[in-house]
């Protein structure tokens, strides 16, 4: 079962003002937004956060919140997302976006559902890897913006996913970081023991 966290009033307000503004919308790199007959509607909110992974030994990876990101649904399933992102006056709209992660998303979020458990669903980014995992979360995070994965945590890579790790498929947070740290870590230096 998914428990998502609330997203904050000020993110979901600037998403709002955005799918308001005709200008936005029509400005925005999304032919399916332009083409939407009938309401457009901001829903799903999961908490953006991103993997960092440390060069120091011993570092566990840490994760950083980095933005809310919305589906937008029209009609009977999501079209496009709208991110957000902290600003020095705090939570405010940063694009609209469409593509294969919006739907990937969707299902995934569905498979979720079906897992024994109770999670508190959210992305995990990896730009290094062009990676996007649903996370989910065991803890109940009040507000979703607790840092760090804890072992009982999944993640389910989206489509597409970087070769050698598949998609759509759950695995243990013990499992996956391994796998990732891995191939984040930079490449020894030539004439290291390492490389010898």
């Amino acid at each position: 079962m998914l428990r998502p966290s609330p997203a904050p009033a000020p993110a979901l307000r600037s998403v709002l003002a955005a799918l308001g503004s005709p200008t936005a919308v029509r400005e925005a790199r999304t032919p399916a937004l332009r083409a939407a007959s009938g309401p457009l509607c901001p829903e799903l909110p999961l908490p953006v956060h991103v993997l960092r992974i440390s060069e120091a030994p011993g570092h566990e990876p840490g994760t950083r919140l980095v933005g809310w990101r919305f589906l937008i649904r029209s009609g009977d399933r999501a079209v496009a997302a709208a991110d957000t992102m902290l600003t020095p006056d705090g939570w405010s709209f940063s694009h609209f976006f469409e593509g294969p992660y919006v739907a990937a998303t969707e299902r995934a979020l569905v498979q979720a559902e079906a897992l024994p458990g109770t999670y508190q669903p959210r992305l995990l980014s990896v730009p290094e890897l062009y990676m996007l995992t649903l996370w989910l979360h065991a803890e109940q995070d009040p507000d979703g913006t607790e840092p760090g994965a804890e072992s009982a945590d999944v993640l389910v890579p989206l489509a597409p996913a970087p070769p050698g790790i598949a998609a759509n498929r759950p695995y243990r947070v013990a499992d996956l970081l391994p796998v990732l740290s891995t191939r984040l870590a930079p490449p020894p230096l030539l004439g290291s023991a390492a490389s010898a």
